[in-house]
């Protein structure tokens, strides 16, 4: 029962919350959705309304880390931490410390990435609702500086990442 936890619970913090992000973002577009986002007693989601938001958390997570790997990690290749061409022949005697580095490293871009992408949607949605000329706000300065420590530590997630996979495996 603890791996089945362990194990899924890194891939809830990569999708389910950065897709949460994104749909709250969308939710000013979409009263349904804003529905399942309400917690007042008379208007609180049902159970239903609670797997819907979660499934549609989850598909919006994936859609997000999809526009991540095409952002991104695109970004960052571009800027200089590349993938490293990595000898799996040596994975078989590895594999339990590259799923920890997995775990400890490569989950903790994607959260981090995946969040900096759902940030930017729901930041334009919230513009687009209240109006891109609307002037800004100690909160739209908040989301800057957010956006920021997003990206700079999926950055730094990732290089380590990298660098470790690279100390652990070996490179071709």
């Amino acid at each position: 029962m603890n791996d089945t936890v362990s194990g899924n619970f890194g891939l809830l913090v990569a999708y389910l919350i950065p897709g949460s992000i994104a749909l709250w973002g969308l939710s000013l577009f979409s009263p349904q959705l804003h529905d399942w986002f309400v917690a007042s007693p008379p208007n609180a989601p049902t159970i239903g309304g609670f797997l819907y938001l979660t499934l549609a958390a989850l598909t919006a997570g994936m859609t997000v880390s999809a526009l991540r790997w095409a952002l991104v990690d695109a970004l960052h290749a571009w800027s200089g931490i590349t993938p490293p061409r990595l000898d799996f022949s040596k994975l078989g005697a590895n594999v339990d410390a590259f799923n920890l580095l997995i775990e400890i490293h490569y989950r903790y871009f994607q959260f981090h990435a995946n969040a900096f992408v759902a940030t930017l949607i729901a930041y334009a949605c919230y513009r687009i609702h209240g109006g891109w000329a609307a002037p800004w706000t100690a909160f739209d300065l908040g989301i800057v500086a957010i956006e920021a420590v997003f990206f700079i530590t999926s950055r730094d997630n990732l290089r380590k990442y990298y660098l470790r996979a690279a100390q652990l495996l070996g490179t071709l």
